[in-house]
């Protein structure tokens, strides 16, 4: 099995170096994102939308490199991924609509739930006798397709801004590689590692030098290996009672933005699966933030609930749960004050170079 520090090692030096050929790779099968093209796309130049084009080709690598770190569940979860990257270079270079990137959604996880990647919430709360069999097996079929294509769409619909998926990925992914470290889960602690490498790579270039978007490949694509990895994570010397709040908290920013977006605009009467300026993001721009201030508020806020989830592993089952409901309430809260305030399409003509 793979060292997880030279997993990461590797899979940040391929994803550096491979972050220019992938753009050039974009520009040349045409998928590029067009300013304008959408009411709420406003970037003032072309941009190659290479983020998936960079998973796979360093993920691809990685596979090749370490083979002996490919146990049968990380291989599904590849594959898995491999659909949902497909379908969103589909969506980069023709525009799908919200059905056949939900046909996507559920290919990807009915391979994971074919072999056995699943929820097993309902078996570990009420124990293995407690429900008829087909009766627990469909709650849970119900919770890991909720999950896997819930968090999927949510790192979707929150890549608003250069940096924010990459920045909640690596905030994620390395806490993944801690949690799944301390539970003796080696081959899973192996891959959070390296995807903390790609998303850093990812940061780098989305982020920093603002090279290429992520496109709906590599956002999608990230969301369905986090929701995986949280599938997966097994802490077999905590409480089963409590550890399930791990995976949902690490990811509580993009789950957070996503109940957001839907309850406002559900609330206004607008299409759920519109294309607006209305995130968390957003909101906080028009509260007279900067763009770079809103990002890193936004990372800095994934970073504290992270660290508090890691925080409930050593806890016992019931104050760890207290913990999991006063965060829960205080993003309520939150959400309530927040959904209230103006989004940047409310300003009609302020901040026009924010997409």
């Amino acid at each position: 099995m793979g060292n997880p520090t030279v997993s990461f090692l590797v899979s940040l030096i391929l994803s550096m170096g491979l972050g220019i050929p992938a753009a050039f790779l974009a520009e040349r099968l045409r998928l590029m994102d067009i300013p304008e093209s959408a009411p709420h796309k406003k970037h003032s130049r072309p941009v190659p939308l290479a983020g998936g084009i960079l998973m796979i080709l360093v993920f691809g690598g990685m596979a090749l490199f370490f083979r002996a770190s490919l146990n049968r569940d990380i291989l599904v979860v590849l594959a898995g991924a491999m659909v949902i990257l497909g379908f969103g270079l589909w969506d980069d270079l023709k525009g799908l609509s919200a059905m056949p990137k939900l046909i996507g959604q559920l290919l990807a996880s009915f391979i994971l739930i074919g072999f056995g990647v699943q929820v097993r919430f309902m078996t570990i709360l009420f124990g293995p006798d407690a429900l008829p069999y087909f009766v627990a097996q469909a709650f849970n079929i119900l919770l890991t397709l909720f999950w896997l294509i819930g968090i999927t769409n949510a790192l979707n619909m929150i890549d608003s801004m250069d940096g924010i998926v990459a920045g909640l990925g690596v905030i994620a992914s390395v806490f993944f590689w801690g949690a799944t470290n301390a539970a003796g889960q080696t081959a899973l602690s192996f891959w959070s590692a390296s995807l903390m490498g790609v998303s850093i790579g990812l940061y780098l270039w989305n982020g920093l030098a603002a090279r290429f978007f992520l496109g709906d490949s590599g956002a999608q694509t990230m969301g369905f290996l986090l929701a995986s990895l949280g599938i997966l994570y097994n802490p077999l010397d905590r409480s089963p009672e409590s550890s399930w709040i791990v995976p949902i908290m690490l990811l509580g920013v993009p789950i957070f933005d996503t109940t957001l977006v839907v309850l406002s605009r559900l609330r206004r009467r607008q299409q759920v699966g519109s294309g607006r300026r209305d995130h968390t993001y957003h909101r906080l721009i028009a509260l007279g933030l900067s763009p770079k201030v809103a990002v890193l508020l936004t990372h800095l806020a994934a970073l504290s609930i992270s660290a508090v989830a890691f925080l409930t592993l050593s806890l016992p089952a019931w104050l760890a749960l207290v913990f999991f409901i006063v965060t829960i309430f205080c993003g309520l809260v939150f959400l309530l004050w927040l959904e209230r305030k103006p989004t940047l399409d409310d300003l009609p003509g302020e901040n026009t170079n924010v997409r």
